[in-house]
């Protein structure tokens, strides 16, 4: 906190499960997929493929590797969260960030969701919803403990801290 008593903006201090790298590039693997799959499928069904089709799974596949490769590191190394008893923090993306700070008396809610790879992967995604039309705050790739624990710990806090969370 300030002198004036507002959050600043600070960089969180932990970063989110190795496991999530394994998460984004599955993921992303999945996407590129469904957008490579029917590319080459077209290419088998035509007798004779012209140079801009295959110019275009080309270029498309090229794509598809440099994200695959390049994106979930990415995210990694930039993803962070840390809570404290006044705020929780986040930075998540990789070309476009975001940073924000939640102050404890806002929270609403806190949730977490489980996606079949995360499960998986022993992950879990913690959403806090706070008053703000920002939309929730979200920590993507958190080891399942790790989010069960934080879970709790903000339900354990937001209970504590006197506020109607708008």
């Amino acid at each position: 906190m300030t002198d004036a008593g507002q959050l600043r903006l600070r960089t969180p201090h932990h970063r989110v499960s190795r496991r999530a790298v394994t998460w984004w590039t599955l993921h992303a693997v999945i996407g590129w997929a469904v957008v490579l799959a029917p590319q080459g499928i077209a290419l088998l069904f035509v007798d004779d493929a012209s140079a801009w089709q295959l110019a275009a799974l080309g270029v498309t596949a090229v794509l598809a590797v440099a994200h695959v490769l390049v994106m979930p590191r990415w995210r990694y190394r930039v993803h962070r969260w840390e809570t404290t008893p006044e705020a929780v923090y986040t930075l998540a993306g990789w070309f476009d960030q975001e940073w924000r700070v939640a102050p404890v008396s806002r929270i609403q809610t806190v949730d977490t969701r489980r996606g079949p790879l995360q499960q998986l992967l022993g992950l879990t995604t913690v959403t806090v919803t706070t008053a703000s039309a920002a939309g929730p705050v979200l920590i993507e790739g958190l080891d399942h403990e790790v989010a069960v624990r934080l879970v709790d710990e903000l339900t354990s806090t937001t209970q504590a801290t006197p506020g109607d969370a708008t």
